[in-house]
């Protein structure tokens, strides 16, 4: 799969309009659109949820100390078991 990077607008009836030209044969594309800044609408005030507090978790080891602070705990419902054998299943296609 190749990606292009474009340039585009929203127009007022909620179009996606590319404002350049791009070689490509015809047929079905996927798009992934991310707002730009500098168009943002900065009149709506933003909804932030406070994220729950992650435990502290302790390690002796240096490197690991804020690659743990990064992780969130694994859900109490987690069978490692369970998620070894989804992988070897498709790893294995079985």
């Amino acid at each position: 799969m190749q990606a292009y990077k474009l340039k585009g607008k929203i127009d007022q009836s909620g179009n996606l309009l590319i404002t350049e030209p791009l070689n490509l044969p015809p047929g079905n594309v996927e798009i992934v659109v991310w707002a730009a800044t500098d168009t943002l609408d900065h009149t709506t005030t933003p909804t932030t949820e406070s994220a729950p507090e992650t435990p502290k978790r302790p390690t002796k080891i240096k490197a690991l100390q804020n690659w743990f602070e990064k992780t969130q705990p694994a859900p109490p419902d987690f069978d490692p078991d369970q998620a070894k054998w989804e992988y070897l299943k498709e790893k294995h296609n079985l």
